[in-house]
């Protein structure tokens, strides 16, 4: 099977250059993610994702939630570095794949604050170069320069003492350097300089690598994403499904539409209310009947689904398409599906679920006189009778 560069979909900044990502492997990158990106991604129909870098702080970070239905939607979710190891060590229990030191460093409690990740990077014309070091990669070359016996370990505390001291868009090696050097012998000042002038290891431009590597390897490979046993979520709340609304869109043609612009078109259409009426009306019926525990079967939302392409007449080789088109993935389908097939149990149940409730023909009866449907059969009933009398 050919693979497509959208398979592999990696978030990346500051932690390695996107040119060096790509010689890695074929993948899409995207600048470091913010909240919606990977709703947003999903639409690249991708089998990866490697979350590395993320924003922060001035904008809103990427979401569990959008991860989440990530997974739930079939891709795997592979985070390593830095805002990727983050959410890994949070969601790994969820199906979330971690990578590297540094996610390991959050899992076991090693490390526990955001900020140890932190830096000042250069905008995206720029190739989002560091310019401060994170305080991960302090410790990190720390414990390198105990290991060749540059600094003992009174002097290593002291050079993470004056990091942390930092605030993050201030720590460069030259000002941490400046608080601790002059308190070294001589000896001392000359043996870091010599090993430091070779080059240190950047522990988050590791991590990166074996993020991608991981997430790239899975890409190419058959296997299916492996969610954890007993991982059933819950539907997602209002304030998600709102969000997604507002954040992700609809693909056509391979060009995406924001779906917040197909709600505003929506919503000047002449049918507005009578869709948004409908809408609400299936939801009001499947939640009152969630609350009166009816549960569709499985075989019952499956028909609902197959009716929905019945429907639709789609062919099952074009259907990743216009789901797509629809602004819908697999499980968001089922979602609406489990609702429709929930609509229908109130319905078939209403003359037992309301105290005296309407018969099949009463609603029948009730629903023509609305529409006027009622008098358009009388019409014809005596027209025809007319016929009849001649």
């Amino acid at each position: 099977m050919k693979r497509r560069p959208e398979d592999l979909v990696v978030f990346l900044g500051p932690s390695l250059p996107a040119d060096e990502a790509r010689k890695l492997a074929p993948c899409r990158v995207l600048p470091p993610a913010r909240q919606g990106d990977v709703w947003r991604a999903l639409s690249l129909r991708p089998r990866a994702i490697a979350l590395v870098d993320g924003v922060f702080e001035a904008q809103p970070s990427v979401w569990h939630h959008e991860l989440l239905a990530a997974m739930e939607a079939g891709v795997a979710i592979f985070g390593g570095a830095s805002m990727g190891a983050l959410r890994a060590a949070e969601l790994s229990a969820h199906g979330m794949v971690g990578v590297g030191r540094i996610f390991e460093g959050y899992r076991d409690g090693e490390l526990v604050d955001d900020s140890e990740v932190a830096l000042l990077h250069a905008d995206a014309e720029h190739g989002y170069r560091p310019l401060t070091v994170p305080l991960v990669n302090v410790r990190h070359v720390v414990a390198q320069a105990r290991a060749a016996r540059v600094l003992n370990q009174r002097q290593a505390r002291a050079v993470v003492m004056a990091a942390e001291g930092l605030f993050y868009q201030d720590r460069t090696w030259r000002r941490i350097l400046e608080s601790v050097r002059p308190t070294w012998p001589a000896a001392t000042r000359g043996d870091w300089e010599g090993w430091f002038s070779r080059g240190v290891e950047d522990l988050k431009r590791q991590d990166a690598i074996a993020c991608i590597r991981a997430a790239a390897a899975f890409a190419s490979s058959p296997l299916p994403v492996q969610l954890p046993r007993g991982a059933s979520r819950p539907p997602p709340s209002s304030l998600v499904r709102r969000r997604r609304l507002a954040d992700d869109v609809s693909v056509l043609d391979g060009r995406a539409v924001p779906s917040a612009q197909v709600v505003a078109a929506l919503q000047r259409a002449p049918d507005s209310v009578e869709l948004a009426e409908a809408g609400l009306r299936r939801a009001l019926l499947a939640g009152w009947a969630r609350s009166l525990g009816l549960v569709p079967t499985a075989e019952e939302v499956k028909a609902a689904e197959a009716e929905w392409w019945r429907h639709h007449r789609v062919k099952p080789s074009e259907r990743q398409a216009f789901l797509g088109a629809c602004g819908l993935d697999g499980p968001g389908l089922r979602r609406l599906c489990e609702e429709r097939a929930l609509e229908r149990l109130v319905l078939s149940h209403a003359q037992r679920l309301l105290p005296d409730g309407p018969s099949w023909e009463e609603a029948l009866a009730s629903e023509a006189r609305l529409q006027g449907r009622w008098v358009e059969v009388v019409r014809g009933a005596r027209r025809a009778g007319r016929t009849r009398a001649r």
